[in-house]
């Protein structure tokens, strides 16, 4: 199960990439590659950080979930855009299922909670940073009018919690990431924002 959420949130994340590099106008080449950066790089990165081999690599069959989102978005391109803020409830899929699956594998390597959460975040957001920037867009991430990190560290926190508690399970982990899922969509589709760094001040008159 745990194998299935993970190859989900690839798949998930790897449309966005997909999608994106459609929207951009790349070749089906750059498709493929953006697909690849999206889906497995926050995984690549956290398991560089716990010192293992990268699951994408030890286990080739995740190399076909972005070959299968470049294949959706080349031949289905016309009709998943017709689909409301489709990039966006891709990336929201991925993002969920990825900072729980990311929180849960750096535990039972035995790292600390907080280490453990933040490696969830790190997951969760990775591959989205990695999209962004190789595709010359201002990162989702940093952008004051929308919640990306939030939903993650929310994730990340309660399946790491949940794990302490004895909920070491899959449902958890999918329970959680719906969660998250919902809790990104309703912050875009009711625009919540974090508090900007400095507070505004007014101007006297």
């Amino acid at each position: 199960m745990d194998t299935l959420l993970d190859f989900l949130g690839t798949f998930f994340f790897a449309v966005s990439g997909s999608l994106l590099a459609a929207h951009r106008g790349f070749d089906i080449v750059g498709s493929v590659l953006l697909g690849f950066l999206t889906g497995l790089g926050g995984g690549v990165i956290r398991d560089l950080i716990l010192g293992v081999t990268p699951t994408a690599f030890s286990q080739p069959i995740y190399l076909l979930a972005p070959l299968a989102a470049a294949g959706l978005v080349f031949f289905l391109y016309a009709a998943v855009e017709r689909l409301p803020r489709t990039l966006l409830v891709f990336d929201a899929a991925g993002l969920g299922l990825f900072c729980t699956t990311g929180a849960t594998k750096a535990l039972d390597l035995g790292m600390n909670p907080v280490a453990a959460a933040l490696l969830g975040v790190t997951t969760g957001v990775g591959g989205g940073l990695l999209r962004d920037v190789v595709a010359n867009r201002d990162p989702q991430l940093f952008d004051p009018n929308d919640l990306y990190a939030i939903p993650a560290m929310l994730g990340a926190a309660i399946i790491t919690a949940a794990w302490f508690v004895g909920w070491r399970h899959p449902v958890t982990q999918l329970a959680v990431g719906v969660l998250v899922f919902a809790f990104r969509l309703a912050s875009l589709r009711f625009r919540w924002r974090a508090p900007r760094a400095v507070a505004r001040r007014r101007h006297r008159t």
